[in-house]
């Protein structure tokens, strides 16, 4: 579910807490923008790709896109919230969930 208008960006100790749930993920910052980033690994493209479209299927569903990258053998994911340019507590509940379609 997109977040509210208005809805403010998070502090970096509520960002720091909320790490510790979803290990594996990063924040990041491109062009002055904090986000979430992981790269999965799969044994081959076709691997990649039906994740990405699964990734794709949840971003659809929740009505909040990714930035996706898929190349061979890999999928690097970005959550970040465009509205409030930069990271919401919905990025970190769609990294989670991104996590289950891997089985991690």
């Amino acid at each position: 579910m997109p977040c509210s208008e208005g809805a403010g960006l998070m502090s970096q100790s509520e960002i720091k807490e909320l790490l510790e749930f979803i290990p594996d993920w990063e924040v990041t910052t491109d062009e002055g923008i904090s986000r979430l980033q992981r790269t999965f690994t799969f044994k081959d493209f076709k691997s990649a790709i039906a994740f990405t479209n699964q990734v794709g299927e949840l971003a659809e569903a929740e009505q909040h896109h990714p930035k996706l990258v898929t190349e061979w053998g890999k999928v690097t994911i970005i959550w970040w919230t465009h509205s409030v340019k930069g990271l919401h507590r919905n990025d970190f509940i769609m990294a989670g969930k991104t996590n289950e379609l891997k089985g991690d």
